[in-house]
């Protein structure tokens, strides 16, 4: 939904209020899912309507959306089975266990056993953590105070729990206002009109009296009518007749969540539908007014774009451009030619991988440019350091969980235990990398150096094949996009799988996704097999956009690295071909460019780079275009052995480029740059950690531009350190004079060489002391979390710390960073994570610990007996293997939290089965 829809929400919300529409109100906060209305629903709970503030809940949060959203849900479903306890109602709470409180279960069945054994109590008081539990009043006052801490800290409900300041009556207020605006615009106004609908747009007859004012001899705005009736229109003032918008991004015509203020009336009627015309706006643009050609009218969907008025003389080609992009940027003689030339496109095969299968998909890492990640028909996924020109990493298909499919996808598997890769992407980050398969299912891994890649996430994504994946932020968290067989697109949280948004609308398998943004505006093109192309909003309100391909074309779609110019390319049945350039705010084809051939098998594959060039892969060969040029630039056969259609991708800074071959290998294509950072990665041993190591040197620059006294930057708080420092793992020192760094956005610059750095300065580290109001002894283990928001410590005394770093203004993502202080947490039970230390002597003792995958667990030991502690409450789980022989280290199994690898002290290993509670090795 659009920025004005949603404040158009707010006006209807604020009208129903004045009019007294209570239940409507709350139905539509409800289910717009805008406003979360405190009072209202803190009068539920003092009330103990549960079931409605179950179904007002609904509205903006699920059981399973996050921590904080199962905290509110198990602590409202608690109360209402504690209530029907004390009632002695047990038929009740035996429905409420059954219903409401087993999906809890499968998070910690411990404490569902707990809650079911208070059915066996006379009086649950008995229980120990029960038994300060007052009245019912007193208890629902408890429980809200603690659920009002929770939805305050609950990201899904920021921004939603504060109305925003409205003047009173605002909806009525624009309503006169248009009406003042539409009589106007009548041929012949009256001086007072009598308006008794508001259905049709208002026109006065033929004039009878006198006639209204004119807009020029009268002010723009008059008072502000008041609340509460419907004025004169004469108590607003005429309007000025107002010029029509120029063509909008977009982002303009998608919505415009834009923090600066709307537009005032008097600078023209608010576009309400905007986004639901999208189509009518990109296909047929508006025409300026006449009466004052320097003028623009900005409206609030296209106030981000048009930041000025349009200077005589420059065309409305020019003036349609994005706002980051001056008005003579894609002018050819602007650019000058002497700043790229075809000297800049990797032509020069430097060498050749054998991937051993047909190769589908690549995609460069986006930090250490020379990690490339390659997907085949037969399913297999490697990873390959091009500058060693070492494979480091293979993964084949396999499924994780066939327990957990579809039956539909079992019975496929079962008869045909293989399947392709569609796609492999990076993360923005490169942290993590997708894989789309074509049976299904989609597969995350996470990279963190050396040759290990970690299962992070299986979704099983589209019924038949996963045609293609991307990442995208909406909502500023990571997300990866597919799209399938199946004709849907779908949207999941790259962290926890959860789905987020289904688009539906295609009548056809969907071929291809690019999500981009404007701004601050999120959206997604899609295009699929029958050449439709449409875009989404990161909402349930249907395309916004519908259009065809040229040719109705299978279709790719790609956006210039700086995001300002928008590309595509595919082959149509036919085995037509076509490469675009799109004008986004017409919906139209900008440039078609010329030289692709016809062929008889498969969607020819293209890339951009350089925000500057165009390549794609056809007749065995690469073919080079410039942006603005529509003619070919150059084409090269990479000394022959290409595919008809080779898969082709480039590095970031544009200085490599992966072709695939039809011996089921990778040539590996580089300009003078290129080459000279492969010689550069090939002069030097690396350490084994790889992207782990700190040291980063900038890649050589293209172009002209910068100067030739280049620094170095540290991975530390991206500090920038003279070039003598920095020294490699043999020691010696390099003159990097001759690298000049590139002058280009941030993204870029974080194009950098694998060295390490030596760190010579103090002002090179920082340092945080934890506080601790615990008794201070001497720390023998500490662990970060595994999600980066903590730190673990084990203490000689057998006592387990945790502290923790708040989500805030400071901190918005709650990682660990010396810029502010973490908390010592503990559970409001307030006991401790203590391990068994009985008959053991402390000093003699090797403590040790391990965390589970997803930090719900600790696993500990100091001496005695191992312990297995929950982490949210400090629960003690179970202790087993007591001493002798004792645990001096102790590992979780990455796939499994319940098998335990466990260390000993006589030097034997066991395998231990938290199931079971039995050693299996």
């Amino acid at each position: 939904m659009s920025s004005l829809s949603r404040e158009l929400v707010f006006l209807i919300l604020q009208f129903l209020d004045e009019e007294k529409f209570k239940e409507t109100v709350h139905k539509l906060e409800q289910d717009s899912g805008f406003f979360f209305n405190m009072r209202y629903f803190e009068d539920m709970v003092t009330n103990g309507e549960w079931d409605e503030v179950e179904k007002y809940l609904s509205g903006f949060t699920k059981v399973d959306d996050n921590r904080y959203s199962m905290k509110i849900f198990f602590e409202i479903r608690k109360q209402k089975y504690l209530e029907a306890l004390d009632k002695r109602d047990r038929a009740k709470a035996v429905e409420i266990l059954v219903k409401d409180l087993k999906v809890f279960s499968a998070f910690n069945e411990d404490l569902f056993k707990e809650i079911t054994q208070l059915l066996t109590l006379e009086n649950f008081r008995d229980n120990e953590q029960l038994s300060k539990y007052g009245d019912t009043k007193s208890a629902r006052g408890i429980m809200l105070a603690e659920l009002k801490k929770l939805i305050e800290a609950n990201p899904l409900f920021r921004d939603k729990l504060q109305f925003p300041s409205l003047k009173n009556s605002r909806l009525r207020t624009l309503i006169n206002q248009s009406l003042n605006w539409q009589h106007q615009l009548c041929k012949n106004p009256r001086a007072n009109p009598d308006i008794k609908t508001l259905f049709v747009d208002h026109t006065c007859g033929q004039p009878n009296g006198a006639r209204a004012p004119s807009p020029v001899t009268n002010p723009l705005m008059g008072a502000v009518p008041k609340a509460g009736a419907f004025p004169p229109l004469s108590a607003h003032g005429p309007f000025q007749p107002t010029p029509a918008a120029l063509p909008t991004s977009l982002a303009g015509w998608m919505a415009n969540p834009s923090p600066v203020p709307h537009p005032s009336p008097s600078a023209g009627p608010i576009a309400l539908t905007a986004a639901n015309n999208a189509a009518a706006i990109l296909k047929r643009p508006r025409t300026p007014p006449t009466n004052n050609s320097a003028m623009d009218y900005q409206t609030a969907d296209s106030e981000h774009v048009l930041k000025r008025s349009r200077p005589f003389g420059i065309s409305d080609e020019v003036n349609n451009l994005s706002v980051n992009i001056l008005p003579v940027a894609y002018t050819p003689q602007s650019l000058g030619q002497s700043s790229y030339s075809t000297d800049d496109l990797p032509k020069t095969v430097v060498m050749t991988l054998n991937q051993g299968s047909a190769v589908k998909s690549m995609d460069f890492h986006p930090v250490q440019q020379i990690l490339l990640v390659v997907g085949t028909n037969m399913g297999d996924v490697m990873l390959w350091e091009v500058g060693s020109r070492e494979r480091i990493a293979v993964k084949s298909f396999k499924v994780w969980e066939l327990g957990a499919c579809s039956m539909p996808l079992q019975a496929s598997l079962s008869s045909d235990y293989t399947a392709s890769v569609n796609r492999v992407m990076w993360s923005p980050d490169g942290t993590l990398f997708g894989v789309a398969y074509s049976k299904h299912i989609v597969h995350l891994y996470t990279y963190h150096g050396g040759d290990e890649l970690r299962n992070h996430l299986e979704i099983e994504a589209h019924v038949g094949s996963v045609n293609d994946l991307a990442f995208s932020y909406p909502n500023k968290q990571l997300s990866v996009v597919t799209c399938g067989e199946d004709r849907v697109i779908k949207v999941w949280d790259a962290v926890t799988g959860t789905k987020q948004y289904i688009f539906e609308g295609h009548e056809s398998p969907v071929y291809s996704i690019c999500p981009h943004h404007k701004e601050n505006i999120q959206f997604i093109f899609s295009t699929a097999t029958d050449g439709k192309i449409k875009a989404w909003l990161y909402d349930n309100l249907g395309s916004r956009v519908d259009y065809d391909a040229p040719g109705h074309s299978s279709t790719m779609m790609a956006y210039s690295a700086d995001g300002a110019r928008l590309f595509s390319c595919g082959t149509n049945k036919e085995g037509e071909s076509y490469l675009v350039e799109w004008n986004e705010s017409e919906g139209a084809v900008k440039r078609t460019y010329h030289g692709l051939g016809k062929r008889s098998v498969g969607v020819v594959q293209f890339d951009t780079t350089k925000n500057r060039f165009l390549a794609a892969g056809d007749e065995f060969m690469i073919k080079f275009w410039d942006m603005d040029n529509v003619n070919l630039l150059a084409s090269i056969d990479a000394d022959g052995g290409l595919q008809a259609s080779p898969c082709i991708r480039f590095n970031k800074e544009g200085i490599l480029l992966a072709v695939s071959t039809n011996d089921n290998g990778i040539k590996i294509l580089a300009n003078a740059d290129g080459i000279r950072l492969l010689r550069t990665v090939e002069s030097r041993t690396f350490d084994a950690s790889r992207v782990a190591s700190a040291a980063i040197v900038k890649a050589p620059a293209i172009g002209t531009f910068g100067s030739a006294n280049a620094n170095v930057g540290t991975s530390l708080g991206e500090r920038t350190a003279p070039a003598a420092a920095m020294v490699g793992m043999s020691n010696d020192s390099r003159n990097f004079t001759d690298v000049k760094p590139k002058i280009a956005d941030e993204a870029v610059e974080k194009s950098r060489i694998w060295k390490l750095t030596e760190i010579t300065e103090p002002s090179q580290c920082r340092s945080l002391r934890l506080p601790d109001n615990l008794t201070a002894m001497r720390v023998s283990r500490l662990i970060y979390t595994n999600s980066g928001l903590a730190i673990l410590a084990l203490a000689s005394n057998a006592v387990h710390k945790l502290w923790k770093w708040p989500r805030n203004e400071r901190n918005s993502t709650g990682k660990a960073t010396t810029n502010q202080a973490p908390q010592l947490w503990q559970p409001p039970s307030g006991i401790l994570m203590t391990n068994d230390i009985s008959d053991t002597n402390p000093e003699d003792a090797v403590p040790c610990f391990a965390l589970s995958k997803n930090d719900s667990y600790v696993m500990s030991a100091s001496g005695g007996k191992i312990s297995l502690f929950n982490m949210m409450t400090f629960k003690t789980m179970t202790t087993f293997m007591p001493p002798p022989p004792a645990a001096t280290f102790l590992a979780f199994h990455p796939q499994d939290n319940n098998i335990i690898a466990i260390g000993m002290e006589d030097s034997s290993i066991q395998i231990y089965n938290v199931r079971v509670d039995e050693v299996v090795i």
